[in-house]
């Protein structure tokens, strides 16, 4: 996410004070007289870490220090976990190459080569509003993208092979708790947030993509930083609480949202809700693979954290013996094997897209 101190206040899961008590590789989709296999050309990714592959500043962004990419690609390269991301994967899953960070363009205005796999638009850190973190929020995101249209590297034209990928993964929450949020009010505030992510949606699809996907919170309260206080041995309900009232309202968003457009996306829906709070939990359940899923692989010394190095050059994190056998990387993100078990979740509902 971001600087190391600002990492730890800032986390996803700080809802601490909150006292709310297989599968075929696509499905057929109809369109007009005919069906055809929904296969996207391009992804074009909007959120945070949970999908960012290279957007966050280097000067202050853990995810471009050792030990993040020790996996893939063996080195740094602006993912927060040791490997790949759920963008990755979903990528993969169509067949498509990662699409390249907006960061990372190099735009001349006469190919669309850096486009041909789609955007990725994320900064880790960020959410629907602004946060403490100086990367773009999602209206912000979906501004680069409207230009990105205008500079015709990418038409709308090209929308009825395109696919969004939308992932909030709880910054607006955490910046709520850090700057005095009351959680008496933390249910308007939740309502607030999936409002907005529900206009940033609409436009999102007004653009002309086909599909837009929109991940649910994960459990918040299964987070190596909420688990530490009690051994990394249970979840925090409380904060799980107010996770599921997010996403119901997140659920509900969407099915108003396919009402709205029905007819208009070739008969199939046009929003979909993909589940990331039941596919954590469903992995979590898989001690077989995951020894103890509730404990981060990479961890700081003394109140550090993961990447950090002191003055001297000493590193000031430990990092586990067998990454694969660890579901979360780091106090927050999952690990490459953590995201590979809940793609595999995933899969049947990415074949009914």
């Amino acid at each position: 996410m971001a600087k190391s101190k600002l990492l730890s206040y800032l986390s996803i899961s700080i809802f601490l004070f909150v006292l709310l008590s297989a599968n075929n590789d696509v499905a057929k989709a109809h369109n007009h007289h005919h069906k055809q296999f929904f296969r996207p050309q391009k992804l074009f990714v909007f959120g945070d870490s949970y999908v960012d592959t290279g957007n966050t500043d280097k000067s202050f962004s853990s995810s471009w220090k050792v030990p993040y990419g020790i996996t893939f690609p063996r080195k740094p390269a602006g993912r927060f976990s040791d490997g790949r991301v759920l963008t990755d994967f979903l990528a993969r899953f169509y067949g498509l190459k990662s699409p390249l960070p907006y960061m990372l363009r190099t735009l001349t205005g006469k190919s669309k080569a850096v486009a041909r796999y789609g955007m990725n638009f994320a900064f880790g850190g960020t959410g629907v509003f602004d946060t403490q973190f100086p990367g773009a929020n999602m209206s912000v995101q979906i501004d680069f993208f409207k230009e990105f249209l205008n500079c015709s590297v990418y038409s709308k034209s090209d929308g009825d092979t395109s696919m969004a990928l939308v992932a909030v993964s709880g910054n607006d929450y955490a910046a709520y708790v850090f700057n005095g949020g009351l959680f008496q009010n933390i249910p308007a505030f939740i309502t607030q947030v999936v409002n907005q992510l529900k206009i940033n949606l609409k436009r999102i699809h007004e653009t002309g993509v086909k599909k837009v996907v929109v991940t649910s919170l994960p459990p918040l309260g299964c987070l190596p930083t909420s688990t530490f206080l009690n051994n990394f041995t249970k979840c925090n309900t409380t904060q799980n609480t107010a996770v599921e009232f997010h996403n119901l309202l997140l659920r509900q968003a969407v099915a108003k949202l396919n009402d709205e457009t029905v007819g208009t996306n070739g008969g199939s829906p046009a929003f979909i809700f993909l589940d990331l709070y039941s596919s954590f939990k469903r992995t979590f359940l898989r001690r077989d693979k995951f020894v103890n899923p509730l404990k981060s692989c990479c961890m700081g010394i003394n109140g550090s954290d993961c990447g950090t190095v002191n003055n001297k050059g000493q590193k000031m994190y430990t990092v586990c013996e067998k990454r694969e056998n660890s579901f979360f990387w780091d106090s927050v993100h999952p690990t490459q094997a953590g995201w590979h078990e809940v793609y595999l979740i995933l899969l049947s509902s990415l074949s009914r897209i």
